[in-house]
């Protein structure tokens, strides 16, 4: 190679990314990463990483000042020419980082539009993106004005939760106030939307330089909301390439990664097609690789792997090289994962030919099918759903669930 290595550092709070540092210390970098303490034990691909280091606390509890005075002395001997975050907390901490290092990449404004879901949906709204009604809770007249014109049911989410952890339903304007009320100080933090009933989807892509290179349109077959409050079985598989849909979800991807100023490097969005109106609403967004092994399943589909790729277009960035996406596969994929009874459960006897990946995780029992047919990999979710259910599924509290997608 003839090009120096860089120097990256990683940022995650959560265990994931192995995939991702791997490529960037084959593509001759130096990689660093700092994550929770919390997580020594994880199985990191050390010998693909030269030095790890650990903060204390987990997710949105790091001290700040900390954190900077680390990179800072880290700083005196290394030049670090880029920071990523590998999980939706550390964007906060990366583009702190990168606005006071002045290292190059999304800046802290950006980087809310990928992890503020009110800044989301008020760029949204300003790009003329189709997203359900929804009101700040910052002004009591406002919230009045919505729940007098808005007909029910509503959600009030939480800004800057992954996933579907802390969303409450309510039905009447009386039970919104008496939540409301229940959050006290906190009710800054959350956001008030019309709840839309239809179909979750999500795109899974790839840019650099604010092109769009890549990007893999699924279905959620029960969406992560019904999962993360009720136990259940999370599957997702991909649409059938040039349908109706398909399209339409990537128009609406493409306008959303363009109004929200997205650059370069992975993201995960999703989008709900409404029953009532047949439209297409922006969800959510976020500025990195899909959870829940949603990436074993895009590249069962399509060869790419979605954390290689993404290391591979933050390594061309830093030494100024063209990047090239590898042929793109047109198969179809499936994934079913649902919370187990087992520690280890025993997925043995599914052994159909079309069964492409075993999720590893503990008390977890997930598949990934693959096949050239659509109709194949739906059947094959459909019947797995019902035996799974049967033989492992089990309901845990919700908040164990908190990083299921």
């Amino acid at each position: 190679m003839g090009d120096q290595g860089k120097t990256f550092l990683c940022i995650s709070n959560f265990f994931k990314g192995n995939a991702f540092l791997i490529e960037l210390k084959k593509q001759g970098n130096r990689v660093f990463l700092i994550t929770s303490e919390k997580l020594k034990d994880k199985p990191w691909a050390f010998e693909y990483i030269d030095e790890i280091f650990y903060m204390p606390g987990q997710d949105l509890d790091w001290d700040l000042e900390i954190l900077m005075k680390g990179v800072g002395g880290l700083m005196k001997q290394h030049k670090i020419e880029s920071i990523v975050a590998l999980d939706d907390y550390d964007v906060e901490k990366a583009t702190y980082l990168r606005e006071c290092l002045r290292i190059p990449g999304m800046g802290q404004t950006t980087g809310r539009f990928f992890r503020d879901k009110l800044a989301m949906r008020i760029k949204a709204h300003d790009s003329y993106i189709k997203v359900p009604a929804f009101a700040p809770l910052f002004n009591d007249d406002d919230i009045n004005q919505f729940a007098d014109h808005i007909p029910a049911p509503w959600v009030l989410k939480p800004r800057s939760e992954a996933s579907a952890h802390g969303i409450i339903k309510v039905h009447d304007k009386e039970s919104l106030w008496e939540n409301i009320h229940q959050l006290g100080d906190n009710r800054l933090y959350y956001l008030v939307e019309q709840f839309k009933p239809g179909d979750v989807y999500h795109a899974d892509g790839l840019m650099i330089d604010g092109k769009n290179l890549f990007c893999s349109v699924s279905k959620y077959l029960s969406t992560p909301m019904e999962i993360s409050q009720g136990g259940g079985i999370f599957r997702s598989a991909n649409l059938k390439y040039g349908s109706k849909d398909e399209k339409a979800i990537k128009k609406a991807n493409a306008a959303v990664m363009k109004a929200f100023g997205m650059k370069s490097g992975a993201s995960h969005t999703e989008f709900i097609k409404c029953r009532e109106d047949g439209e297409i609403y922006f969800l959510e967004t976020s500025s990195r690789v899909g959870g829940a092994h949603l990436a074993e399943m895009v590249e069962a589909a399509t060869d790419i792997n979605l954390w290689a790729e993404w290391a591979k277009i933050e390594d061309s960035l830093a030494k100024k090289h063209n990047y090239q996406l590898p042929k793109v596969a047109k198969n179809y994929a499936g994934i079913l994962l649902t919370l187990s009874k087992y520690e280890h459960p025993d997925l043995s006897s599914f052994n159909d030919p079309e069964v492409y990946f075993r999720v590893p995780l503990k008390y977890h029992a997930g598949l990934i099918v693959k096949s050239t047919k659509k109709d194949r990999v739906m059947q094959l979710l459909d019947d797995y759903a019902v035996r799974i259910a049967n033989e492992f599924s089990t309901v845990a509290d919700a908040p164990e669930l908190k990083k299921f997608h």
